[in-house]
């Protein structure tokens, strides 16, 4: 929905004006957007169900011109959007009005890299498909890799802890930068962490990582890179039911065993997925597991093994032990397209919660109660072995009420996260989406720690304001 606001006065378009032509000192004429046209490329991001346009976009190519942006933005009291690649599927990235969304494509380098102690420098802009392209030619590799890493920023990956399918073993975002340039809400620029682990005095890049956008501007991060293991093969596991194949990840999790992924699909996802990347992907079972590991041959093999022998204790029907890099290319092509495979069919919202994986199967049956109840089908598409959970609720939103039963079947998934002991999000953010879940999280006192330690950074709450925390009022640190 777009967001309607009255029409301004002359006052108002006059400092809208005014904005506009200081923000144009700073940056190249083509890194300033501000035709109506343009902008409405930036009214929304990848929860394209709310939208709101810009006062203006601007697209700085240094840390500098980021510090300049936001000295101007902080005097004059402008809101200011950070946005990556706007994939962000939780509303982190919209607008809000006369808010100035400042773009990090064009900051998009490798900097250093020092293959001795397992680090590069980056610009915020680069994607993380990028960096493991730089150093693959030394053997090195950047490990999150959220579906959407083709397009996904290292900024957008910062802001909401992102994560993906290998995850399981390599950790997530957090796990994976050592330090950030950040430029606060006043222009000043500061260096959190650095290239070594540890780094010295409190551990401010922890709390950066996953904040939304809310504290400051990163404009550069160290991340780590590692070493390629030697190899790494998937097998693709069939199963007659949900409950199975939840089962069986308990298991294999529970055995002490570490995949480097360990992806879910039901049947619903399945027949999506397969019709569009025509992968090879079993048509007769209600379920299926990629589990992938890595190592030499015998290992590979000791590690499948042992994840075939659990999963025929839960009644597995078809086993793929993929015999080719062809094979387990196809195995991923299938799982990687899982999102846009959906969109080809239907509207969909995808959810974030994340469960202790000994809860999968009792989870994943109330998923199916809920969505039925709501006259809606769902597709399970999820990182099993973290249990981080996306399910997609499917609905057509031309038809009147169904987005609202969309939206209602996946707040009830999101509270039956948090209900069995997990969370609202696990990679995707809070943003607009769970905004308003937040107190089923968290009780008075939680939320007003969290409220005092955003407004340490910015007094103001022009950064990113109205995500994250619910619409009661800001506070002052």
């Amino acid at each position: 929905m777009t967001i309607a606001f009255p029409e301004p006065d002359e006052s108002v378009l006059a400092r809208r004006e005014a904005i506009r032509a200081k923000l144009a000192e700073i940056v190249h004429p083509e890194a300033l957007i501000v035709s109506e046209d343009e902008r409405r490329a930036y009214e929304t991001d990848g929860l394209t169900a709310y939208r709101q346009m810009p006062l203006a976009v601007v697209l700085p190519s240094s840390t500098e011109e980021v510090s300049a942006i936001m000295r101007v933005c902080h005097a004059e009291g402008v809101k200011v959007v950070a946005r990556g690649a706007g994939t962000s599927l939780a509303g982190g990235a919209i607008p809000q009005p006369d808010a100035v969304v400042l773009g990090v494509a064009k900051m998009a380098r490798i900097l250093a890299v020092d293959f001795d102690n397992r680090t590069a420098r980056v610009e915020a802009g680069i994607t993380n498909l990028a960096i493991s392209a730089a150093v693959s030619h030394e053997g090195f590799f950047y490990a999150p890799d959220p579906s959407s890493q083709l397009a996904c920023t290292i900024a957008g990956n910062i802001a909401m802890n992102s994560g993906g399918a290998h995850c399981l073993k390599y950790g997530v975002t957090v796990n994976n930068v050592l330090g950030v340039t950040m430029v606060l809400v006043d222009g000043t620029v500061v260096e959190l962490g650095g290239q070594h682990l540890d780094a010295e005095g409190l551990d401010l890049l922890a709390l950066v990582v996953g904040s939304e956008g809310q504290l400051g501007i990163v404009t550069e991060a160290t991340v780590r890179i590692l070493r390629a293991a030697e190899g790494a093969r998937p097998a693709l596991l069939g199963f007659p039911s949900a409950e199975a194949a939840g089962a069986c990840v308990a298991d294999i999790i529970g055995e002490g065993l570490l995949p480097v992924a360990l992806e879910y699909m039901d049947k619903v996802a399945i027949e999506i997925t397969e019709g569009f990347a025509k992968a090879g992907y079993p048509l007769d079972v209600e379920a299926m597991l990629i589990a992938e590991v890595e190592g030499c041959d015998a290992d590979i093999d000791e590690q499948l093994r042992r994840i075939v022998a659990i999963a025929e204790r839960h009644g597995v029907t078809t086993v793929r032990v993929s015999a080719s890099e062809a094979e387990s290319a196809a195995i991923w092509k299938g799982r990687k397209a899982a999102f846009g495979a959906t969109g080809r069919i239907s509207d969909y919202i995808c959810m974030d919660g994340t469960i202790p994986t000994g809860q999968l199967p009792l989870v994943l049956r109330r998923i199916d109660e809920i969505v039925r109840r709501e006259g809606l089908r769902c597709a399970n598409v999820f990182h099993a072995g973290d249990g981080n959970l996306h399910p997609l609720i499917l609905f057509d939103i031309n038809k009147p009420g169904a987005m609202e039963k969309a939206e209602r079947a996946g707040e009830h998934i999101l509270k039956l996260c948090v209900e069995v002991g997990g969370c609202l999000t696990g990679e995707h953010g809070v943003g607009i989406e769970k905004r308003d879940l937040m107190t089923y999280q968290f009780n008075r006192a939680d939320l007003h720690q969290q409220m005092r330690v955003r407004a340490a950074f910015d007094p103001g709450w022009l950064l990113n304001p109205a995500k994250v925390f619910p619409l009661q009022g800001r506070i002052a640190a």
